[in-house]
């Protein structure tokens, strides 16, 4: 297994960039998307998208667990401001990391370096699942470079055998596949996603073909045994340190919660006690909203991003 990133089954990676913008009610001419590529001090690759490429980043925005770059596609199209979205290492086009270490910590790290070398004014992180647990770290360790927070559908609180069980069933619970509809079948059981254009075109942006034309996924964690986390009950804990922390040094945070994902009243109640304050907005929808309701979270966001009175602190 080659520890590179594998691309996606056909060299036209934007091929679903006109019906996205569709479905958000973008009209006009599409705004300029490109490939990113940023070489670490260990000469891995980090590879992302540049929305809007020629002005610097307004926003920043992680995906989750077996997702990639392309998830949000949809939601930075509907918000129209310059952005770049990043493939985590082990997703997408990136590099695989050599230990299979993709825990917030590990993966923050990455990021930090590439916001150093691409931020040039303070930029709003945007994370979902494991991607907004690493936007919680990397704000920590990079408060000057940061201007706000925003979780999508996930909390340091979060359990992975409790709250992600299904997920990471979905995942590695099969490993190959006849075709893209058997994938889509098989992600409805799952609850994962409601629409079956939308499940359609993430899977084939995630997808690669095997020797023997059988798909798998192209992500690093389908081919792991263990998730990150490994068997402790609460792994990200710590992680309520870092936004507290961010807070203090002027970097406000939110969450977005999805109606029908993760979190539970509980982990709801939990942000509002230990960070007083800080906004909880609720979206109809699966955990990932992105995808499966790009407009109504681009919305949330711009509102969210509405209450910060400029890009610099």
């Amino acid at each position: 297994m080659s520890a590179a990133g594998s691309g996606p089954q056909t060299d036209d990676e934007f091929r679903f960039l006109r019906s996205d913008a569709e479905r958000v009610g973008r009209g006009g001419p599409l705004p300029p998307v490109a490939r990113t590529s940023d070489v670490l001090a260990d000469r891995r690759t980090v590879r992302g998208l540049a929305f809007d490429g020629e002005q610097p980043p307004q926003l920043v925005a992680l995906h989750g667990a077996g997702l990639n770059a392309h998830s949000f596609d949809p939601t930075l199209l509907a918000l129209g401001r310059p952005a770049l979205a990043l493939d985590l290492p082990g997703h997408g086009r990136s590099d695989w990391r050599s230990d299979a270490d993709y825990r917030p910590a590990a993966l923050a790290a990455d990021v930090a370096e590439v916001l150093d070398a691409r931020a040039t004014d303070p930029v709003a992180l945007v994370g979902h699942s494991l991607g907004g647990l690493t936007a919680a770290l990397v704000a920590a360790a990079r408060p000057h470079l940061v201007r706000r927070v925003i979780l999508i559908d996930i909390t340091p609180g979060v359990s992975p055998r409790r709250d992600a069980g299904a997920v990471h069933e979905f995942i590695r619970g099969q490993r190959h596949f006849g075709s893209i509809d058997e994938i889509v079948d098989r992600a409805r059981r799952f609850g994962i996603g409601r629409d079956q254009a939308a499940i359609a075109r993430g899977i084939a942006l995630n997808t690669r073909v095997r020797a023997d034309g059988r798909l798998e996924w192209a992500h690093h964690f389908a081919h792991l045994d263990a998730p990150p986390g490994g068997d402790e009950p609460h792994p990200y804990a710590a992680i309520w340190r870092a936004l507290a922390e961010s807070s203090r040094a002027g970097v406000p945070s939110s969450l977005i919660a999805a109606d029908a994902g993760m979190l539970d009243a509980e982990l709801v109640a939990e942000w509002r006690e230990r960070l007083p304050g800080s906004p909880v907005v609720t979206i109809a929808g699966p955990h990932n909203l992105h995808e499966a309701a790009p407009a109504a979270l681009a919305d949330a966001i711009d509102r969210l991003l509405a209450d910060d009175r400029s890009p610099a602190r």
